[in-house]
């Protein structure tokens, strides 16, 4: 009897040990299978893939290469947007942009190897453009044209006839710029033409440029554009003016080319950043630099907008 009774407690022993391993086991494939992750496509991978995924997706967004674009966004204080690893950063040093008598030059092995612009319309009246050459400045942008940001009818600046003549027989390189308020590519295309017809008989060596802006202090017809719609009016207007024999340039601020703009579609085009500070803090690729609306230069009556250039376009 006693020895019946040993064996029951020794079968017993081994279905619990027999039970607890199975238990285990089970336990163990349900901690890797939940360590696991399906992808989209039904593949299983295992914890070491998906920790190396989520690493790759976090520098992504995050920071590509190690760079975020910083802002002040209202409310949100600073506010952090991924940089475009396909948009070209900008290719210059910003130590060796320097200041001398309020005017920015670019030094590169000791010598100045950028060039000083204005940009011009009928609001500075008449200039003395022999006096503008003969105080440093190289070039000049000037504007040929508008569209009313409220009636949508395009217009001729007065004076850009006077300006593109009196700046070429001065000695200065000299290139326009339409202030745009297109709504779609028709109208891009319209700006474009309209510059094309009014420079034909015109000595134009430097860009035609696509000058949009948003009007803050006013309602306007550009209200609201959308990405996508802005950005290929931009292309538009630009293709045309290259398949005329000129260089196109976009002119924009800091603010609105990052949040209205598809940079990805426009980074085969000259860019000119307009962004008054000491130094540039824009992270893309820009060959002209806009840094002060209140220059003062001989043979230019009141304030005007003083430029520095990191290339030569008549080259």
């Amino acid at each position: 009897m006693k020895k019946m009774i040993k064996n029951i407690i020794i079968i017993a022993e081994l279905v619990i040990i027999i039970a607890l391993s199975i238990t285990v086991i089970f336990l163990y494939k349900k901690s890797n299978d939940d360590r696991s992750v399906e992808t989209m496509g039904g593949d299983i991978i295992d914890e070491e893939t998906e920790n190396d995924i989520k690493e790759k997706v976090a520098d992504n967004y995050y920071e590509l290469s190690g760079k975020k674009i910083l802002l002040e966004q209202g409310g949100y204080g600073e506010i952090m947007i991924p940089v475009l690893e396909s948009v070209p950063a900008f290719s210059k040093n910003i130590e060796q942009i320097k200041t001398r008598n309020g005017r920015k030059y670019y030094v590169d092995n000791s010598q100045i190897s950028s060039l000083i612009g204005v940009d011009v319309s009928v609001h500075q009246h008449d200039i003395d453009w022999e006096k503008v050459k003969e105080s440093g400045v190289d070039f000049a942008i000037v504007r040929l044209g508008y569209r009313g940001y409220g009636s949508g009818e395009p217009g001729l600046d007065e004076n850009y006839e006077k300006n593109i003549k009196g700046a070429r027989e001065a000695g200065l390189d000299t290139g326009v710029y339409f202030f745009s308020q297109a709504i779609n590519t028709e109208e891009a295309v319209e700006e474009a033409e309209l510059v094309i017809k009014s420079i034909k008989d015109l000595d134009v060596n430097y860009p035609v440029v696509f000058d949009w802006e948003l009007i803050g202090e006013d309602s306007a017809r550009t209200d609201n554009i959308p990405v996508d719609t802005l950005t290929d009016c931009c292309v538009a207007f630009c293709e045309t003016i290259k398949n005329a024999g000129y260089t196109p340039m976009i002119y924009q601020n800091k603010r609105t080319s990052i949040f209205k703009l598809d940079l990805n579609r426009l980074k085969d085009y000259e860019f000119w950043l307009a962004e008054y500070n000491d130094e540039p803090s824009y992270y893309y690729d820009f060959s002209m630099w806009q840094y002060s609306s209140d220059g003062t230069v001989p043979g230019i009556d009141g304030r005007v907008d003083m430029n520095i250039a990191f290339k030569d376009y008549k080259k």
